[in-house]
């Protein structure tokens, strides 16, 4: 017999020997073993579960994903078909960026200080997954959200998150580049987005695990602020006269600040870590 304190055990120190990387929504093995093993056993994360028996059907499925995660560097998202971002579950498949962005966080913290009132139009570009846009309509519940995805597999896979999260009617998927696919007359209050933002160099040598994700969604050109800076130049036609800009271009920032000397980016701080997302106020 196994319980769930042993194998989430045994599972790290598998994940530890075999040298995987981490950071496709957790960032060390024994958070990534318990993801593996709450989520085929279904249990809650509750300390009170750690002495539960696993059925042996549970303990060979967990032990099958765990091989695939280290022989074959598959990110631990794709291998349960489903991934948590911000508190809440979304589904998930090869192809999409799994979900991870520190602007989690900040929509948990509802936007404080930067936000004057709740946003009644909120943009999320380069959506993926929908993660980030829909966490929005679940914090602001007035809110009308649109998400913007090129992928059209993605962009799919956003909607059944849409679906799933019984949103549908007050969140809009559209397919296409950044801004194009919008109405003209559309403003928002807030602008969300983790657009790709990895520069050319750091492409080149990803780790196994990153490789597995489409570069469509990684690649930000030889600085990585290809799609970033559309991104800023256009953000005046899009926010209101209070709107607020969010966006993420991890290692790329201190290039963004380079290319920008002169606008008044806002760096936060997060406590459960990450970095390189800035917020651009419209005033």
């Amino acid at each position: 017999m196994t319980t769930v304190a042993e194998l989430i055990e045994a599972s790290a120190a598998a994940l530890t020997a075999a040298g995987v990387v981490f950071g496709q929504g957790t960032d060390n093995a024994w958070d990534e073993a318990t993801a593996l093993v709450l989520t085929i056993t279904g249990l809650a994360d509750d300390e009170a579960n750690l002495t539960e028996v696993i059925a042996e059907s549970d303990v060979r499925e967990i032990r099958t994903l765990l091989g695939r995660r280290i022989d074959e560097r598959v990110p631990l998202a794709y291998l349960l078909g489903r991934w948590w971002f911000a508190g809440y579950e979304f589904l998930m498949q090869p192809g999409v960026v799994v979900p991870r962005s520190p602007i989690g966080e900040l929509l948990r913290a509802e936007m404080q200080p930067w936000l004057i009132q709740p946003p009644e139009r909120v943009l999320d570009l380069c959506t993926g997954s929908g993660c980030i846009g829909i966490v929005a309509a679940l914090i602001w519940p007035e809110a009308r959200v649109d998400l913007v995805e090129l992928d059209p597999a993605a962009a799919e896979l956003a909607r059944e998150n849409v679906a799933l999260h019984g949103l549908v009617g007050r969140v809009t998927v559209h397919e296409g580049s950044l801004y194009a696919p919008l109405p003209d007359q559309a403003r928002y209050d807030l602008i969300l987005s983790n657009p790709p933002y990895v520069d050319d160099a750091d492409m080149r040598t990803l780790p196994a695990e990153f490789c597995h994700e489409p570069a469509l969604g990684l690649a930000g050109g030889a600085d990585g602020l290809g799609l970033a800076r559309e991104i800023i130049d256009a953000r005046a036609d899009w926010l209101t006269p209070s709107g607020v800009l969010v966006c993420e271009v991890g290692m790329s920032a201190a290039a963004l600040i380079r290319a920008y000397p002169d606008l008044p980016f806002i760096w936060p701080e997060f406590e459960a870590g990450g970095e390189g997302v800035f917020i651009l106020l419209a005033g």
